[in-house]
């Protein structure tokens, strides 16, 4: 099973929708983060979460 380190950004209500997809794509491309999900709240505010798997090393003899 895999491990999962995870990331809450807020983005406020004025955020366009363009700046947004720039944030995260930023986030992905830069810090190996995928969207795990993004909830658009009613009064236009978003609440990405982005998850990137934890690698842990495996000591060898």
């Amino acid at each position: 099973m895999a491990e999962y380190s995870y990331l809450v950004l807020y983005l406020p209500r004025g955020t366009s929708r363009d700046a947004a997809r720039r944030i995260l794509t930023d986030h992905a491309e830069y810090g190996d983060w995928e969207l795990a999900r993004l909830r658009l709240y009613a009064d236009g505010s978003r609440k990405a979460t982005l998850r990137r798997q934890i690698i842990r090393p495996v000591r060898t003899l």
